[in-house]
């Protein structure tokens, strides 16, 4: 049999390697460590310390679930502006006129629009209402003959701002429209209860329907369909006119007028709008006939 060189040679050898002082010092170390662990927490109470001199370095707990609570709550966020985009989207597409374009945008929001959109909103009003959003010889061009590549719809606070954008990402046209204009553009033209002798805008410039119409068909056959652009606003009603009066204000080259209705349910007033200079030609006759 083979012994190895580290082997003991006999029992007496082997306690002495077992019980050498190395083996026994150890032993102590090892046995006074654990007992006074065990004794005063010295381990725990150091470890204690040095978490608390490197706390200010470490990320508390609480700030880690915030920080989770955070991110989670800018994912839901981000999804509900998403939605909330895709929503107004899909309501300006939809929309039947420009007040109900206005109604689906809030201030701060952008939206395209699309430009056969913008084309049936402007056909639907009628010819002098449409030429207080744009002429439609300068729609004609941006649409059909301009670099115009898209169509932006802002929100503003109290109305909506149109741009048109060419291919260079320049604003070649910006119309600018609030609520009060939007709501005069699309009801203007709606008949309103009341006498033109309670409306101070047409103080001393109120004729009867009589004199009026006798100084219209003394123009010229040319002139009459620009004294009335919109016959059709005044053709609805079932009423009688007795009174028509002028405007004492031009706005935009025309020159308001109001056919005073009477009906069964009482009085009303039809505004319709007539060109400047036709309405000056028709005031000319209105004043030789009275005197």
């Amino acid at each position: 049999m083979i012994q190895q060189w580290y082997e003991p040679l006999s029992f007496s050898e082997w306690l002495k390697r077992t019980f050498s002082f190395l083996n026994i010092a150890v032993f102590i170390i090892t046995a006074t460590f654990i007992f006074s662990e065990f004794r005063f927490d010295w381990f725990e109470n150091l470890v204690g310390s040095y978490l608390v001199s490197t706390n200010e370095s470490r990320p508390e707990t609480g700030a880690i679930w915030e920080m989770g609570k955070q991110t989670s709550d800018a994912h839901d966020y981000l999804n509900e502006i998403i939605s909330k985009k895709e929503d107004t989207r899909q309501n300006v597409h939809q929309a039947a006129s420009f007040f109900d374009l206005a109604s689906s945008i809030l201030p701060g929001e952008w939206v395209t629009l699309e430009k056969q959109q913008f084309r049936t909103l402007y056909l639907t009003l009628e010819k002098s209402v449409a030429l207080k959003i744009i002429e439609s010889a300068q729609l004609v061009w941006l649409l059909n003959g301009s670099s115009l590549d898209r169509i932006f719809c802002e929100g503003v606070t109290g109305g909506i701002k149109i741009y048109f954008i060419d291919s260079d990402n320049r604003v070649i046209k910006q119309i600018d429209l609030s609520r009060e204009d939007i709501l005069e553009i699309e009801d203007g033209e709606k008949p309103v209860s009341g006498e033109l002798a309670d409306m101070e805008g047409f103080s001393g410039r109120i004729y009867p329907a009589k004199n009026f119409f006798d100084a219209l068909f003394k123009l010229p056959a040319d002139i009459i369909p620009d004294l009335i652009v919109n016959p059709e606003s005044l053709l609805k009603q079932d009423g009688k006119i007795i009174n028509i009066g002028i405007w004492n204000e031009t706005e935009n080259g025309y020159i308001k007028l109001g056919f005073e209705f009477e009906e069964t349910g009482g009085k009303q007033v039809v505004f319709i709008k007539g060109r400047e200079w036709a309405v000056w030609q028709l005031s000319l006759n209105l004043k030789g006939d009275e005197n």
